[in-house]
């Protein structure tokens, strides 16, 4: 069983990419597996840094746990502005009420 996950650019750099990865993984894990460009994720998942800041669009949004403290407080350094359904995406584990996960990229991590 596989999930699908749409990841949009930016302004800057339009496109979409499309991912199909194994549910139990993280948003991130399989953003860098996929080589998608905009997710950085310096601290490698370990909720350190922003660097794989995401706005997750609805329905998915709210479909996801709520973010924990340390993920709020990280939520705080991130280099672009934050809006509704901005998440780091080391913390969105994919399951299968998640396919068709649709995010876009901001314009800068750092």
């Amino acid at each position: 069983m596989t999930i699908k996950v749409h990841l949009f650019g930016p302004a800057s750099a339009p496109g979409e990419t499309t991912l199909e990865v194994r549910p139990g993984q993280s948003l991130m894990q399989a953003a860098v597996a996929g080589n998608v460009k905009g997710i950085e994720a310096d601290c490698g998942g370990l909720l350190t840094c922003a660097t794989c800041h995401v706005y997750v669009r609805e329905p998915f949004a709210s479909r996801l746990d709520l973010p924990t403290e340390d993920e709020m407080g990280m939520l705080e350094f991130t280099a672009s502005p934050r809006r509704a359904g901005s998440r780091l995406s080391c913390q969105i584990r994919l399951t299968p009420e998640l396919d068709g996960l649709a995010v876009d990229l901001p314009e800068s991590q750092h």
